[in-house]
């Protein structure tokens, strides 16, 4: 028998449990009362939670006290703590897409993931918190891997390359995810970007930053171009934008080395 052709009952068996009731075949325990709540409310009342708090606020007791029900409750509809995990990153996941872009847009169609992938992190900040349990195998991240995918389809790369050109991506989304949503987290705390870049250090790192000792460090500080004092000098603009647009320069120019050495054949 191929992989192709089992069942969805093998299929979940083949799953975390959390995963399988995300594609709606996992199987929940029968015994108890009648059952009052749905997976969907407590992955609701988790994110509610983790959005607030923060991701070590969920415990299965505080879910389930919310919703009014005991954590004892709370286990006839999900196996574990691990699995609502994986269900809360599913559903973060859920976010509308842009519409298909021209295949000679896939500069702009790259950088719409990365963007998506980013306001992600920044929705909820909890996101980037939740460990990589290995590769995504829930509906909605599955269907986010699927609109990575899409300026790829019609490009001269084998399914590898693909996958890892996503895989670049992605990355790079989830590095800037997360310091942007530790920014986020800054000014909400009173401070700003500036302060958070390091501005309210230069005096500091200029007196203690020694040509001696850092000999390339020392000319970057002493512009300010390390703590950004200069803003109207800059002619990067944001470091989020510069850095995408390199990793895109360098994709650009590795479809053009393959393409060039298909001609040549």
């Amino acid at each position: 028998m191929s992989h192709d052709d089992i069942t969805l009952e093998e299929a979940a068996k083949l799953l975390p449990a959390g995963a399988a009731l995300g594609w709606g075949i996992g199987k929940l325990p029968q015994r108890g009362p009648k059952r009052e709540m749905s997976i969907g409310q407590i992955v609701q009342k988790a994110i509610e939670i983790a959005d607030k708090d923060g991701l070590a606020a969920v415990s299965m007791n505080r879910v389930a006290s919310e919703l009014g029900f005991t954590a004892m409750s709370l286990y006839r509809y999900m196996p574990s703590k691990d699995d609502l995990l994986i269900l809360m990153q599913d559903a973060a996941c859920d976010i509308p897409l842009p519409p298909e872009r021209a295949p000679h847009e896939w500069r702009e169609s790259m950088r719409e993931y990365v963007m998506g992938t980013i306001g992600v992190f920044r929705k909820h900040p909890w996101y980037g918190d939740i460990p990589i349990f290995g590769i995504p195998v829930t509906p909605n991240n599955l269907r986010i891997v699927d609109w990575a995918l899409r300026p790829l389809r019609d490009m001269p790369l084998n399914d590898y390359e693909k996958m890892s050109m996503v895989l670049l991506l992605s990355g790079y989304a989830r590095t800037c995810g997360m310091l942007q949503r530790d920014i986020d987290s800054a000014v909400r705390a009173g401070s700003s970007e500036k302060e958070f870049g390091g501005l309210n250090y230069s005096a500091a790192l200029r007196a203690l930053v020694k040509p001696e000792q850092y000999p390339h460090l020392h000319p970057i500080i002493a512009s300010g171009a390390y703590t950004d004092e200069r803003e109207g000098e800059n002619t990067v603009g944001s470091d989020v934008e510069f850095g995408l647009a390199r990793i895109l320069d360098g994709i650009e120019q590795y479809l053009q080395r393959k393409t060039s050495g298909a001609a040549k054949k």
